[in-house]
């Protein structure tokens, strides 16, 4: 999944608003897994799946 707060500008703010869609993007994860537990590989899954949000406005610098 894409962070839909590419286009923002800001300090500590952006930060905690991806956080926060990080943390929805594994609970969503979790929800749709069948066991007690979300498997690491799957974290890591939705972990490396992201695009850094920061990534295209550094490269354009």
């Amino acid at each position: 999944m894409v962070s839909s707060t590419g286009g923002r500008s800001g300090g500590h703010d952006d930060a905690a608003l991806d956080e926060i869609e990080l943390a929805g993007e594994l609970m969503i994860a979790a929800t749709a897994s069948s066991g007690d537990r979300l498997p690491t590989e799957r974290i890591d899954e939705v972990l490396l799946d992201r695009a850094d949000p920061g990534q295209g406005q550094r490269e354009g610098d």
